[in-house]
């Protein structure tokens, strides 16, 4: 069976530093990291630590009124960046026969969707005393809201879903995108995913795993250091980025531009363990994503690790690394950009993507930030990136993530022009 060709004509992204893809970029490029002290006191117990926020996004500017006021916050995150991925793809918002998108389609990815929502309502009945909830509560709290709305606005008739599987979610999402166009089965998909989990209790949760980097005032910029001998951990984050998927042939029909070509994904299950991640499912993700892309070890100039900086993960994700890559694996550009944006959750494998296809169009490779002279021996064996760098040949490179639950998600991306600036 012929698999057809599938392109990335479009980039979107709501960050911590803001919208703009270059701009987001150079910053990771540059090692500039957005993690800074989060202190509240409206809550039941002073809540005290490093956190991720996108502070200039205002939801209201930038879907109006009336239609923001439908939604919970991972839902303005996500149609933000559906929007300007959207945009960026050279598509038009309205057309004058729905008819031609009926194949089209949204496909998202999110691992809390509106618990912003339901934690209100629960605030509201059982510390407020209230007797009813907003008639809204469940459809700005369902899973599926993001690929809703952006079905609606954008008038695709083809599928609309959602995944949920942790910190692999968006990821999962946009292998599935890339299945169905690959297959036929659709032209035109919007992927990605968006996470806004800065609630009181996802957060006590979180801290109760012991899994939550220290940090207070200015050391909070730091406190994510992934595969650092002296990492504590992960720090929580909000965001979202969506990437348009397309048929290659659909694509140059319309004369769109191509930033990148989508060549594989590898997805799979450790079947161990609900929290503790394993290498030989990791091995089996990557090895999949390099068969399916017609990818060699030695074709991939760069890996955007998964990374989160817990004391158990880093060294696992190495290993699979250094086994898959063997030879090529000490000449393997690697980097988790997590030690500046944060852990989006579900949105964390859609903001990698697009980093690590940003890597291609720009061919600059951002660092794992605060890691100089801090290496975990067990964590060696791979090409750290301590600093960014620039002018350097990306032909191809893989995105991981790997959650818990045991799902492994690797997409695999190849660029189309060496030369080529966004």
């Amino acid at each position: 069976m012929m698999h057809r060709r599938v392109a990335v004509t479009g980039l979107g992204v709501v960050s911590p530093y803001g919208g703009d893809l270059n701009d987001f970029f150079d910053r990771l490029v540059n090692g500039e990291s957005a993690v800074a002290h989060l202190q509240t006191q409206d809550v039941p117990r002073p809540l005290s630590m490093p956190f991720v926020r996108c502070t200039g996004f205002d939801a209201d500017a930038v879907l109006g009124k009336p239609l923001a006021s439908m939604m919970e916050r991972f839902s303005h995150l996500g149609l933000a960046a559906a929007f300007d991925a959207w945009a960026d793809a050279g598509l038009e918002r309205q057309v004058d026969n729905p008819d031609t998108r009926e194949n089209w389609g949204c496909v998202w990815g999110t691992a809390l969707g509106g618990i912003l929502a339901f934690e209100r309502g629960y605030k509201d009945m059982w510390l407020n005393g209230r007797e009813r909830l907003s008639p809204l509560a469940v459809v700005m709290g369902m899973n599926n809201a993001v690929n809703a709305h952006v079905s609606m606005q954008l008038g695709l008739g083809g599928v609309s879903s959602s995944h949920t599987a942790a910190c692999a979610s968006s990821a999962i999402a946009i292998g599935e995108a890339f299945r169905r166009i690959q297959a036929g089965d659709a032209d035109v998909i919007v992927t990605g995913g968006s996470d806004a989990s800065q609630t009181y209790g996802v957060a006590r949760a979180w801290e109760a795993m012991r899994l939550i980097a220290p940090g207070e005032g200015d050391a909070a910029a730091q406190a994510c250091r992934p595969f650092a001998s002296d990492r504590r951990g992960l720090v929580l984050g909000e965001g979202a980025a969506a990437l348009v998927l397309e048929d290659w042939d659909h694509a140059q029909a319309r004369g769109a531009r191509i930033h990148a070509e989508m060549v594989g994904y590898g997805a799979s299950c450790d079947h161990s363990h609900l929290v503790r991640p394993d290498a030989r499912g990791q091995i089996r993700a990557i090895r999949s994503a390099l068969m399916q892309g017609a990818l060699a070890p030695e074709d991939i100039d760069y890996v955007n690790a998964h990374g989160t900086a817990t004391l158990e993960g880093d060294p696992v994700e190495i290993r699979a690394l250094r086994e898959v890559f063997g030879e090529h694996a000490p000449r393997l550009p690697v980097s988790a950009t997590k030690s500046m944006h944060g852990h989006l959750l579900g949105a964390a494998g859609a903001i990698e993507a697009l980093t690590t296809v940003m890597s291609l169009v720009r061919q600059a490779l951002p660092p794992t930030a605060h890691l100089a002279g801090r290496i975990d021996p067990a964590c060696e064996g791979v090409d750290h990136l301590l600093e960014g760098r620039r002018d350097v040949p990306v032909r191809a490179a893989l995105s991981n993530s790997f959650a818990f639950g045991g799902s492994n998600a690797v997409l695999a991306f190849r660029a189309t022009n060496l030369t080529r600036s966004i």
